[in-house]
């Protein structure tokens, strides 16, 4: 089973739109920066480290599907875990939900691409990064 990494958030006034419902754009940067715990806590790699090694992850594309609005001081959790691996790219899966009633607020799917400093894709994820990968989607734990 695949290894999945829970970070937290609250819900804080500048999140929220004229609605007083979490501005659409604020999950997708919270699962940027749960993608950035990921790597750091479960793969055991820096993404500036991966920088200096000319290794760079951007995101190509974001499938999220918007399911009930987190609002002002909710907290929610971020849950992230690799839910795909090809020669050339990965995907998470995370899902963003109330901590308290477990209210499930956006699932998506982030697949980022393995390029170098350049942007020129790389024909397989580079080692010790492939490996970590592998190693954390056949986690028993």
């Amino acid at each position: 089973m695949p290894k999945v990494h829970i970070s937290k958030q609250k819900v804080y006034y500048a999140d929220t739109d004229a609605y007083g419902v979490v501005w659409h754009g604020n999950y997708i940067r919270w699962m940027e920066i749960a993608r950035t715990d990921f790597c750091d806590e479960v793969l055991n790699v820096s993404l500036a480290e991966m920088q200096k090694q000319d290794i760079i992850l951007p995101v190509a594309s974001v499938e999220i599907k918007y399911k009930s609005p987190a609002k002002l001081y909710d907290e929610l959790i971020i849950e992230t875990s690799v839910s795909e691996v090809t020669n050339v790219s990965m995907s998470f899966l995370q899902t963003i939900k109330n901590a308290k009633t477990g209210t499930v607020c956006t699932v998506a799917t982030v697949k980022v691409a393995a390029v170098n400093g350049q942007g020129r894709l790389y024909r397989s994820i580079p080692e010790p990064l492939k490996s970590r990968i592998e190693k954390c989607q056949n986690d028993e734990t």
